[in-house]
């Protein structure tokens, strides 16, 4: 379990980027922070591994003070996955999945037989071990840097707008892989988006920031639709545009769903559970 108590971070110049935060984000599910550009979400992420220092107030990981561990030791034991894959160009993929461990002091032929099974894990082909990250599309980087963030075996994986800089047909692959590795592995996650469909695709928790990463709801996807808790967040979420907010039209083949557009979204099912 991670719990944020009353942090704060300031940056030297004045920059106030989180006031007073409190949350827990609980084991074993994905928490997703979701918020406009500025809003505190990445600076929240990056101080879950000290790679941000808060300014003030404490971030446990089951009861212990992140302040009271080695900082280098702690990102090691927490996976990583960035926006661009942050692959290492001049590294084959089987030493970039490699990288933490080879770190950690694991011998090389150990690393690279681990390194082997965790691209099997994230659905590539090994085949793609020896290629430079240049010779990979977008969507194979991603896995390479989900699959370097798994190697260890982390409890906890961060991921930072991993899928923002792919095309759409693209991220909605990496978003399908994201919900059956974690069906399969349990991890802790912990994933930062502007993109709030993809908050609720993959967020067990969803939290929503304002400025300076004030707390606008926390909740389950289903909660927070049907129970906004604010004028902001509805808008945020959409419930009076677009595809959230349907309306039904009965046709000759009986009623569907529609959006504002008049597009169809999806068929009623009459009885279904």
């Amino acid at each position: 379990m991670i719990e944020f108590r009353s942090v704060t971070k300031t940056y030297p110049d004045g920059t106030h980027a989180v006031a007073d935060f409190d949350l827990v984000v609980p084991p074993h599910r994905t928490t997703v922070f979701v918020g406009s550009s500025g809003c505190g979400k990445t600076t929240l992420l990056r101080m879950i591994n000290r790679m941000v220092e808060p300014t003030s107030g404490t971030i446990e990981i089951d009861g212990e003070s992140i302040l009271d561990r080695d900082a280098v030791r702690l990102r090691r034991s927490i996976g990583y996955v960035l926006q661009n894959g942050g692959l290492l160009p001049h590294h084959r993929v089987i030493d970039n999945v490699a990288t933490v461990l080879r770190l950690d002091g694991v011998p090389k032929r150990e690393a690279r037989d681990r390194a082997m099974e965790v691209l099997d894990v994230v659905g590539l082909d090994r085949a793609l071990a020896e290629r430079y990250p240049s010779q990979l599309s977008g969507g194979q980087q991603q896995r390479v840097g989900v699959a370097r963030a798994l190697a260890a075996d982390p409890n906890i994986l961060l991921m930072d707008e991993p899928f923002g800089a792919v095309d759409p047909i693209v991220r909605a692959e990496l978003q399908t892989e994201t919900l059956r590795l974690q069906q399969e592995l349990h991890k802790t996650v912990v994933f930062v988006t502007h993109d709030i469909d993809e908050a609720f695709l993959l967020g067990d928790q969803v939290v929503i920031l304002e400025k300076c990463a004030q707390v606008a709801q926390v909740g389950s996807p289903s909660e927070i639709i049907e129970n906004p808790a604010s004028d902001f967040v509805a808008s945020f979420i959409g419930t009076e545009r677009g595809a959230r907010a349907l309306r039904t039209k009965q046709t000759d083949r009986g009623t569907v769903l529609v959006d504002t557009a008049g597009r169809t979204q999806g068929v009623l099912v009459e009885g279904a559970p």
